[in-house]
């Protein structure tokens, strides 16, 4: 049997940009994607910390080293500029494969770079 776990976790992000008039999705930094193990284009789940908000969207590759997390289109209602977010992706493992499966998580300071 296969069940839904945590894949990759960015915890920590702060919102850099808010684009409302976008088609849709969250800009996030090349490298801290690549840091989570998450691929441009992947579903993500976005939860914001300040307002409680949690939204499911798909990612967009970022400058590297930008530090940009942009929330765009229809994401844009769910924070401001400033708010802290974290970003969660998830994969189907089959069930007896759990207890050796970690997440990976990454964890950013208050300008968006890795601490881990």
């Amino acid at each position: 049997m296969l069940i839904t776990v945590l894949k990759s976790k960015i915890a920590n992000a702060k919102v850099t940009q808010s684009e409302l008039y976008y088609e849709g999705s969250i800009s996030v930094d090349k490298d801290i994607l690549a840091a989570a193990d998450i691929l441009p284009g992947e579903k993500v789940e976005v939860l914001n910390v300040n307002n409680g908000s949690r939204i499911e969207t798909y990612t967009i590759e970022a400058k590297a080293g930008s530090g940009v997390f942009c929330l765009n289109g229809p994401a844009a209602r769910s924070g401001c500029v400033g708010d802290t977010l974290i970003i969660l992706s998830y994969g189907l493992v089959e069930k007896d494969q759990t207890k050796p499966y970690k997440a990976k998580l990454v964890y950013l300071d208050d300008h968006n770079k890795i601490k881990n």
